[in-house]
């Protein structure tokens, strides 16, 4: 057990901040050094005269010292307030300095933005946004890093994106993050496939045991299809195993196989026919569309703006 000797306990420090008068205490001090009286002082410092009198003694009692003489002529310092106003005046001057270097971050923060997105949200959402962005920020240069969901998490968790968004079933680990939207994935495949032409809807478990046209492990897409076909024997091996959303629609188009892909993806080619929905009997597949960032980190400066249009999209 540590102590004082004879066993008493030390006594906790009271605190800077309780020790020292704040800021705009100080600037008050310095305005009434300057200009020799205490209401010109409290105009300079947007503050009523009463709040600055009070602010005055409050700071000469925190102090233990008288600081201000006032007379009918004004107001002067005492031999402690000009001791403690030039104390003051380094203070503000250092304050000034911090001010000055937070604004140099923030500038440096707000010329750039980092995004990192799952390939679904990254070619059929992301460019509205980040135009829409460019209207309200025309001096931030934006790059957009773009792979499966697992990529996007890595990307945030080194610090090399600003914000992310991802598909799937949860918030990766070490992230925050807030649902912006919704999405569907459906089954599709090329007209000339024996699905298109069944009179009966095609079975989950039939669609599990059919080698299919996928995304790669660690996408949102892969997620949530295999938690959905889990029950239902699990997938099977895929026929073609793809990174991008583009190359798995072509290889469908193309009649290698059906594929499951999100039903923003695949609008254009479902309306010219390159492409037909099969409906699978009592099988889901909807998943929340997330924008995510590092625990603890809240989204600021274009990062923040971004997230505020992702809300406000249709």
């Amino acid at each position: 057990m540590t102590g004082t000797p004879g066993g008493r306990t030390p006594e906790p420090a009271v605190p800077l901040s309780h020790r020292v008068p704040d800021l705009g205490a100080l600037e008050l001090l310095l305005a009434v050094a300057r200009l020799g009286s205490l209401g010109r002082a409290a105009r300079a410092t947007g503050i009523t005269q009463p709040a600055a009198s009070s602010r005055i003694r409050s700071m000469e009692r925190q102090l233990g010292v008288a600081l201000v003489e006032r007379s009918p002529r004004g107001s002067r310092l005492t031999d402690a307030g000009a001791l403690v106003t030039d104390w003051a005046r380094r203070v503000v001057e250092a304050a000034e300095a911090f001010d000055a270097g937070a604004q140099a971050l923030r500038g440096r923060r707000d010329s750039r933005l980092r995004v990192a997105a799952s390939m679904t949200i990254a070619e059929y959402l992301l460019p509205g946004w980040l135009i829409a962005l460019r209207a309200q920020r025309p001096g931030t240069a934006v790059s957009l890093l773009a792979g499966n969901s697992s990529a996007v998490a890595e990307r945030l968790l080194a610090g090399e994106a600003d914000l992310g968004f991802v598909e799937g079933l949860e918030v990766p680990a070490g992230l925050d993050g807030t649902v912006i939207g919704h999405d569907r994935l459906i089954v599709v495949a090329a007209p000339s496939h024996p699905w298109t032409r069944r009179r009966t809807e095609l079975t989950a478990g039939e669609l599990a045991a059919t080698p299919l046209i996928l995304r790669e492990r660690g996408s949102g897409t892969r997620q949530v299809l295999d938690a959905a076909l889990a029950r239902h024997g699990g997938l099977a091996d895929p026929l073609l195993e793809l990174s991008s959303t583009t190359a798995v629609k072509a290889a469908a188009v193309s009649e290698a196989a059906p594929s499951v892909l999100s039903e923003l993806a695949v609008g254009e080619e479902l309306t010219a026919r390159r492409l037909v929905e099969i409906p699978v009997h009592g099988l889901r597949l909807g998943r929340d569309l997330r924008a995510v960032w590092p625990s603890g980190q809240r989204p600021a400066g274009p990062a923040r703006d971004l997230l505020g249009l992702t809300r406000r999209a249709p």
